[in-house]
Protein backbone atom coordinates (compact mmCIF):
# COMPACT_ATOMS: atom_id res chain seq x y z
CA UNK A 1 0.00 0.00 0.00
CA UNK A 2 1.37 3.45 -0.97
CA UNK A 3 1.86 6.19 1.62
CA UNK A 4 -1.05 8.19 0.17
CA UNK A 5 -3.32 5.12 0.15
CA UNK A 6 -2.38 4.41 3.76
CA UNK A 7 -3.22 7.96 4.81
CA UNK A 8 -6.51 7.87 2.88
CA UNK A 9 -7.48 4.69 4.70
CA UNK A 10 -7.35 6.60 7.99
CA UNK A 11 -9.90 9.20 6.89
CA UNK A 12 -13.47 9.03 8.14
CA UNK A 13 -16.13 8.09 5.59
CA UNK A 14 -17.43 11.68 5.61
CA UNK A 15 -13.94 13.09 4.98
CA UNK A 16 -13.28 10.68 2.12
CA UNK A 17 -16.65 11.53 0.58
CA UNK A 18 -15.92 15.28 0.89
CA UNK A 19 -12.61 14.84 -0.94
CA UNK A 20 -14.27 12.84 -3.72
CA UNK A 21 -16.88 15.60 -4.08
CA UNK A 22 -14.13 18.17 -4.59
CA UNK A 23 -12.09 16.05 -7.00
CA UNK A 24 -15.14 15.27 -9.16
CA UNK A 25 -15.44 19.00 -9.93
CA UNK A 26 -11.85 19.49 -11.11
CA UNK A 27 -11.05 19.18 -14.85
CA UNK A 28 -7.29 18.68 -14.53
CA UNK A 29 -5.65 15.46 -13.33
CA UNK A 30 -2.77 17.55 -11.97
CA UNK A 31 -5.17 19.71 -9.95
CA UNK A 32 -6.95 16.63 -8.64
CA UNK A 33 -3.69 15.15 -7.34
CA UNK A 34 -2.63 18.43 -5.74
CA UNK A 35 -6.03 19.05 -4.13
CA UNK A 36 -6.24 15.49 -2.82
CA UNK A 37 -2.86 15.83 -1.10
CA UNK A 38 -3.84 19.21 0.33
CA UNK A 39 -7.17 18.02 1.69
CA UNK A 40 -5.76 14.79 3.14
CA UNK A 41 -3.15 16.88 4.99
CA UNK A 42 -5.84 19.26 6.23
CA UNK A 43 -8.07 16.46 7.52
CA UNK A 44 -5.07 14.85 9.29
CA UNK A 45 -4.35 18.17 10.99
CA UNK A 46 -8.05 18.61 11.78
CA UNK A 47 -8.16 15.17 13.42
CA UNK A 48 -5.03 15.89 15.47
CA UNK A 49 -6.71 19.08 16.73
CA UNK A 50 -9.74 17.08 17.93
CA UNK A 51 -11.96 17.80 14.90
CA UNK A 52 -13.26 21.20 16.06
CA UNK A 53 -16.05 23.02 14.18
CA UNK A 54 -15.04 24.17 10.71
CA UNK A 55 -14.99 27.97 10.52
CA UNK A 56 -12.87 30.93 9.42
CA UNK A 57 -10.88 31.10 12.66
CA UNK A 58 -9.93 27.42 12.37
CA UNK A 59 -8.67 27.80 8.80
CA UNK A 60 -6.73 30.92 9.77
CA UNK A 61 -5.10 28.92 12.55
CA UNK A 62 -4.21 26.16 10.09
CA UNK A 63 -2.65 28.71 7.70
CA UNK A 64 -0.66 30.22 10.57
CA UNK A 65 0.72 26.81 11.51
CA UNK A 66 1.71 26.15 7.90
CA UNK A 67 3.66 29.41 7.92
CA UNK A 68 5.31 28.49 11.23
CA UNK A 69 6.65 25.21 9.84
CA UNK A 70 8.21 27.08 6.92
CA UNK A 71 5.98 26.10 3.99
CA UNK A 72 6.38 28.29 0.90
CA UNK A 73 3.74 30.85 -0.01
CA UNK A 74 2.71 28.89 -3.10
CA UNK A 75 2.28 25.68 -1.07
CA UNK A 76 0.17 27.46 1.57
CA UNK A 77 -1.97 29.12 -1.08
CA UNK A 78 -2.51 25.83 -2.88
CA UNK A 79 -3.75 24.23 0.34
CA UNK A 80 -6.03 27.17 1.06
CA UNK A 81 -7.41 26.96 -2.49
CA UNK A 82 -8.30 23.31 -1.88
CA UNK A 83 -10.04 24.20 1.38
CA UNK A 84 -11.98 27.00 -0.31
CA UNK A 85 -13.16 24.55 -2.95
CA UNK A 86 -14.09 22.06 -0.22
CA UNK A 87 -16.28 24.53 1.69
CA UNK A 88 -17.87 25.85 -1.51
CA UNK A 89 -18.92 22.30 -2.46
CA UNK A 90 -20.09 21.59 1.08
CA UNK A 91 -22.22 24.75 1.12
CA UNK A 92 -23.69 23.97 -2.32
CA UNK A 93 -24.69 20.51 -1.05
CA UNK A 94 -26.23 21.77 2.18
CA UNK A 95 -23.50 20.34 4.41
CA UNK A 96 -22.15 23.71 5.57
CA UNK A 97 -23.76 27.05 6.40
CA UNK A 98 -23.17 29.39 3.39
CA UNK A 99 -22.10 32.24 5.72
CA UNK A 100 -19.44 30.04 7.31
CA UNK A 101 -18.29 28.96 3.85
CA UNK A 102 -18.11 32.60 2.73
CA UNK A 103 -15.98 33.47 5.76
CA UNK A 104 -13.56 30.63 5.06
CA UNK A 105 -13.27 31.62 1.40
CA UNK A 106 -12.25 35.09 2.58
CA UNK A 107 -9.18 33.79 4.44
CA UNK A 108 -6.20 35.55 2.91
CA UNK A 109 -3.43 33.55 1.31
CA UNK A 110 0.27 33.91 2.04
CA UNK A 111 2.06 36.82 0.45
CA UNK A 112 4.67 36.07 -2.19
CA UNK A 113 7.90 37.68 -1.07
CA UNK A 114 10.48 39.07 -3.45
CA UNK A 115 10.19 40.56 -6.91
CA UNK A 116 6.77 40.15 -8.43
CA UNK A 117 6.50 38.87 -11.98
CA UNK A 118 4.90 41.34 -14.37
CA UNK A 119 2.72 44.37 -13.71
CA UNK A 120 -0.89 44.78 -12.77
CA UNK A 121 -3.16 47.73 -12.15
CA UNK A 122 -5.06 48.65 -9.02
CA UNK A 123 -8.82 48.99 -9.37
CA UNK A 124 -8.46 52.78 -9.44
CA UNK A 125 -5.80 52.58 -12.15
CA UNK A 126 -7.87 50.13 -14.20
CA UNK A 127 -10.82 52.50 -13.93
CA UNK A 128 -8.63 55.32 -15.26
CA UNK A 129 -7.66 53.15 -18.25
CA UNK A 130 -11.33 52.62 -19.13
CA UNK A 131 -11.88 56.36 -18.98
CA UNK A 132 -8.77 57.32 -20.95
CA UNK A 133 -9.95 56.91 -24.59
CA UNK A 134 -11.70 59.90 -26.18
CA UNK A 135 -15.07 58.33 -26.94
CA UNK A 136 -16.07 61.31 -29.08
CA UNK A 137 -13.92 59.70 -31.77
CA UNK A 138 -14.17 56.45 -33.69
CA UNK A 139 -10.70 55.43 -32.52
CA UNK A 140 -11.57 56.23 -28.91
CA UNK A 141 -14.66 54.03 -29.00
CA UNK A 142 -12.63 51.22 -30.56
CA UNK A 143 -9.87 51.59 -27.97
CA UNK A 144 -12.29 51.68 -25.03
CA UNK A 145 -13.99 48.49 -26.28
CA UNK A 146 -10.59 46.83 -26.67
CA UNK A 147 -9.44 47.82 -23.18
CA UNK A 148 -12.80 46.69 -21.77
CA UNK A 149 -12.30 43.25 -23.33
CA UNK A 150 -8.69 42.93 -22.11
CA UNK A 151 -9.46 44.08 -18.56
CA UNK A 152 -13.03 42.78 -18.28
CA UNK A 153 -12.49 39.30 -19.74
CA UNK A 154 -8.76 38.67 -19.33
CA UNK A 155 -8.11 37.92 -23.00
CA UNK A 156 -4.67 37.55 -24.52
CA UNK A 157 -3.95 40.08 -27.29
CA UNK A 158 -4.08 37.35 -29.95
CA UNK A 159 -7.49 36.28 -28.61
CA UNK A 160 -8.74 39.88 -28.71
CA UNK A 161 -7.50 40.24 -32.30
CA UNK A 162 -9.41 37.06 -33.26
CA UNK A 163 -12.59 37.96 -31.36
CA UNK A 164 -15.61 37.58 -33.63
CA UNK A 165 -19.13 38.92 -33.16
CA UNK A 166 -20.34 35.29 -33.31
CA UNK A 167 -18.47 34.68 -30.05
CA UNK A 168 -20.68 37.21 -28.23
CA UNK A 169 -23.78 35.29 -27.11
CA UNK A 170 -26.19 35.11 -24.20
CA UNK A 171 -26.05 32.20 -21.77
CA UNK A 172 -28.05 31.87 -18.54
CA UNK A 173 -29.25 35.45 -18.85
CA UNK A 174 -25.81 37.03 -19.27
CA UNK A 175 -23.34 37.87 -22.04
CA UNK A 176 -20.60 35.31 -22.64
CA UNK A 177 -17.75 34.96 -25.12
CA UNK A 178 -18.59 31.46 -26.34
CA UNK A 179 -16.13 28.91 -27.76
CA UNK A 180 -13.15 31.22 -27.93
CA UNK A 181 -10.04 29.43 -29.23
CA UNK A 182 -7.01 30.25 -27.11
CA UNK A 183 -3.49 29.05 -26.51
CA UNK A 184 -2.71 25.53 -27.75
CA UNK A 185 -6.11 25.56 -29.49
CA UNK A 186 -7.96 25.19 -26.19
CA UNK A 187 -11.62 26.20 -26.42
CA UNK A 188 -13.27 28.02 -23.53
CA UNK A 189 -16.24 30.27 -22.81
CA UNK A 190 -15.74 33.47 -20.80
CA UNK A 191 -18.45 35.38 -18.89
CA UNK A 192 -18.42 39.06 -19.86
CA UNK A 193 -19.40 42.03 -17.68
CA UNK A 194 -22.26 44.19 -18.91
CA UNK A 195 -19.97 47.23 -19.21
CA UNK A 196 -17.71 45.36 -21.65
CA UNK A 197 -20.72 44.48 -23.81
CA UNK A 198 -21.83 48.14 -23.66
CA UNK A 199 -18.39 49.27 -24.84
CA UNK A 200 -18.44 46.79 -27.74
CA UNK A 201 -21.94 47.94 -28.73
CA UNK A 202 -20.92 51.62 -28.69
CA UNK A 203 -17.98 50.89 -30.99
CA UNK A 204 -20.01 48.57 -33.22
CA UNK A 205 -22.85 51.07 -33.67
CA UNK A 206 -20.54 53.98 -34.47
CA UNK A 207 -18.41 51.93 -36.89
CA UNK A 208 -21.41 50.11 -38.43
CA UNK A 209 -19.54 46.85 -37.88
CA UNK A 210 -21.73 43.96 -36.75
CA UNK A 211 -20.23 40.88 -38.43
CA UNK A 212 -16.82 39.27 -38.64
CA UNK A 213 -14.00 40.36 -36.36
CA UNK A 214 -14.90 42.84 -33.65
CA UNK A 215 -11.78 45.02 -33.78
CA UNK A 216 -10.65 46.84 -36.93
CA UNK A 217 -8.06 49.42 -37.86
CA UNK A 218 -9.13 53.08 -37.82
CA UNK A 219 -7.21 55.62 -39.94
CA UNK A 220 -6.47 59.27 -39.16
CA UNK A 221 -9.55 60.29 -41.08
CA UNK A 222 -11.72 58.35 -38.59
CA UNK A 223 -12.60 55.66 -41.10
CA UNK A 224 -12.60 51.91 -40.48
CA UNK A 225 -10.07 50.27 -42.78
CA UNK A 226 -9.64 46.57 -43.39
CA UNK A 227 -11.41 43.73 -41.65
CA UNK A 228 -9.06 43.01 -38.75
CA UNK A 229 -6.43 44.26 -36.35
CA UNK A 230 -3.14 42.54 -35.55
CA UNK A 231 -1.92 41.44 -32.11
CA UNK A 232 1.02 43.84 -32.59
CA UNK A 233 -1.40 46.71 -33.20
CA UNK A 234 -3.13 45.84 -29.91
CA UNK A 235 0.24 45.91 -28.17
CA UNK A 236 0.87 49.37 -29.65
CA UNK A 237 -2.55 50.65 -28.53
CA UNK A 238 -1.93 49.49 -24.96
CA UNK A 239 1.53 51.08 -25.02
CA UNK A 240 -0.08 54.35 -26.14
CA UNK A 241 -2.35 54.46 -23.10
CA UNK A 242 0.43 53.30 -20.77
CA UNK A 243 2.41 56.35 -21.86
CA UNK A 244 -0.62 58.65 -21.67
CA UNK A 245 -1.46 57.51 -18.13
CA UNK A 246 2.20 57.32 -17.05
CA UNK A 247 1.91 53.61 -16.26
CA UNK A 248 5.25 52.76 -17.77
CA UNK A 249 5.80 49.22 -19.04
CA UNK A 250 2.19 48.03 -18.92
CA UNK A 251 1.54 45.56 -21.75
CA UNK A 252 -1.60 43.66 -22.87
CA UNK A 253 -0.70 40.64 -20.73
CA UNK A 254 -0.56 42.92 -17.68
CA UNK A 255 -4.21 43.84 -18.31
CA UNK A 256 -4.98 40.10 -18.35
CA UNK A 257 -3.13 39.79 -15.05
CA UNK A 258 -5.10 42.79 -13.74
CA UNK A 259 -8.35 40.94 -14.53
CA UNK A 260 -7.18 37.99 -12.41
CA UNK A 261 -5.94 40.15 -9.51
CA UNK A 262 -9.07 42.32 -9.28
CA UNK A 263 -11.42 39.35 -9.62
CA UNK A 264 -9.58 37.45 -6.87
CA UNK A 265 -9.47 40.45 -4.54
CA UNK A 266 -13.17 40.97 -5.20
CA UNK A 267 -13.96 37.45 -3.96
CA UNK A 268 -14.17 35.40 -7.17
CA UNK A 269 -13.42 31.70 -6.73
CA UNK A 270 -9.94 30.70 -7.86
CA UNK A 271 -11.18 27.83 -10.02
CA UNK A 272 -13.58 30.17 -11.83
CA UNK A 273 -10.74 32.60 -12.58
CA UNK A 274 -8.75 29.62 -13.85
CA UNK A 275 -11.57 28.74 -16.25
CA UNK A 276 -11.89 32.31 -17.52
CA UNK A 277 -8.15 32.55 -18.15
CA UNK A 278 -7.97 29.11 -19.75
CA UNK A 279 -5.19 27.77 -17.52
CA UNK A 280 -4.69 24.01 -17.39
CA UNK A 281 -3.32 24.16 -13.84
CA UNK A 282 -4.64 26.10 -10.89
CA UNK A 283 -1.00 26.71 -9.91
CA UNK A 284 -0.62 28.86 -13.03
CA UNK A 285 -3.62 30.91 -11.95
CA UNK A 286 -2.09 31.32 -8.50
CA UNK A 287 1.00 32.74 -10.19
CA UNK A 288 -1.24 35.49 -11.53
CA UNK A 289 -2.39 36.48 -8.07
CA UNK A 290 -4.14 34.42 -8.23
CA UNK A 291 -15.28 22.25 -12.59
CA UNK A 292 -18.34 23.32 -13.66
CA UNK A 293 -18.27 26.93 -14.73
CA UNK A 294 -20.42 29.33 -12.72
CA UNK A 295 -22.10 31.82 -15.07
CA UNK A 296 -24.19 33.42 -12.33
CA UNK A 297 -21.25 34.47 -10.11
CA UNK A 298 -18.41 34.91 -12.57
CA UNK A 299 -14.94 36.45 -12.04
CA UNK A 300 -15.81 39.52 -14.12
CA UNK A 301 -18.65 40.36 -11.69
CA UNK A 302 -16.07 41.12 -9.00
CA UNK A 303 -13.88 43.68 -10.80
CA UNK A 304 -15.65 46.76 -9.41
CA UNK A 305 -15.27 48.75 -12.65
CA UNK A 306 -17.69 50.68 -14.89
CA UNK A 307 -17.74 52.79 -18.03
CA UNK A 308 -17.55 56.57 -17.68
CA UNK A 309 -20.31 58.71 -19.08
Amino acid sequence: MSDMALVRSRLTAAEAQAIRMVLDGLPSAHSRRAYERALVDFFRWHASAGRPALNKALVQRYAAELREIGLSSSSINQRLSAIRKLVAEAADNGALDPQIASGIRAVKGARHEGRRTGNWLTREQAQSWLGAPDIRTMKGLRDRALLAVLIGCGLRRAEAAALNFDHVQQRDGRWVLVDLIGKRDKIRSIPMPAWTKAAIDAWSNRASVTEGLVFRAVNKGEHVVGSSITPQAIRNIVAEYAEKLKHSGVAPHDLRRTFAKLAYKGGAALDQIQLSLGHESIQTTEDYLGVEQDLTDAPCDHLGLRLGK
